[in-house]
């Protein structure tokens, strides 16, 4: 005897219409979601490549934002360490000015001009703290208020810095150490300074005394300035490495990107044909299935 049944088939029907509603929906979720899956499980052999990846971009992005801040810090040294070297330069040859024509018109406000730079570039901040004091934040990295302060002062008590260093990860195992003190930039200076202070003020016409007092600070300018420019070229060589190892860092981290992008997201062309291919066969299943619920024992006996 033949027997007749819709149910199972329609059951069978019914579980493909279920599973193709699946698959479209999972379509339809990464066609909002931009991604391939919704969890790195989903990623299957791709997953564990995924999350090296990420760590290793985050590691990267940390170390490349490290290094711009280095750079930075390093630009502020740069920048006061230049000014000083400037100042310095303006006053030896104001000096020189002075020696060879005995005219000493604007020779005092110079001085006193040139300490004044020559101290705030000292006390210079970069907004957390004094540049040139080390590990003593609270401390004054030059202390003398004016010219005639710094008589009688050693580097000692002229100066409040300490000889700590600051250390930044700039790249994988690369550690830079940096930062400059206060009495290792001004100390050749600073004796510029006193011997100024002690010729006292400086009138229309130099004593005997105020000239050998030009003499001797021109010399100990001439000799404090290539102390001055080898540490700012010492600052200037760790800058560029800090610049070059920040785009270095910035270009690998893109490079991870894109390794990420490749294994998470979703090809949208590749999508679309799908999304179009899974709703013709959930269409064609409804028509199926509703065509079988029309059959009937009748319909078979006529």
């Amino acid at each position: 005897m033949i027997r007749v049944a819709t149910i199972p088939l329609q059951r069978t029907l019914s579980s493909g219409i279920q599973q193709a509603q699946q698959r479209l929906a999972d379509t339809q979720l990464q066609l909002n979601s931009g991604k391939k899956a919704n969890d790195l499980a989903g990623l299957g052999i791709d997953a564990g490549r995924t999350l090296s990846a990420r760590s290793l971009r985050s590691a990267q992005d940390a170390q490349s934002s490290s290094a711009k801040r280095l750079g930075t810090t390093l630009s502020l040294y740069d920048a006061n360490i230049s000014n000083i070297d400037e100042s310095a330069a303006d006053l030896r040859q104001k000096l020189m000015t002075v020696i060879g024509t005995g005219q000493t018109a604007g020779l005092q406000g110079a001085i006193e001009g040139a300490f004044d730079q020559f101290r705030a570039a000292l006390n210079a901040t970069d907004g957390s703290g004094p540049l040139f004091a080390g590990a003593q934040t609270d401390a004054t990295p030059f202390k003398p208020q004016t010219l005639s302060e710094t008589i009688g002062l050693t580097p000692a008590t002229a100066f409040g810095n300490d000889d700590v260093r600051a250390s930044a990860r700039i790249g994988d195992g690369v550690d830079m150490t940096y930062g400059v003190g206060a009495r290792e930039l001004g100390s050749g200076l600073l004796s510029a300074f006193q011997t100024l202070a002690g010729a006292g003020t400086i009138g229309d016409t130099l004593t005997p005394g105020q000239i050998d007092a030009l003499k001797t600070a021109l010399g100990q300018i001439d000799s404090a300035l290539p102390q001055v420019r080898a540490i700012n070229a010492e600052n200037g060589r760790k800058q560029t490495e800090a610049e070059t190892l920040a785009t270095r860092g910035e270009e690998r981290s893109d490079l991870l990107t894109s390794l990420i992008s490749d294994a998470e997201d979703a090809d949208y062309g590749e999508i679309a044909m799908q999304l179009t291919q899974q709703q013709t066969v959930l269409k064609a299943s409804y028509s199926v299935f509703t065509q079988l619920s029309e059959l009937s024992l009748t319909q078979y006996l006529r």
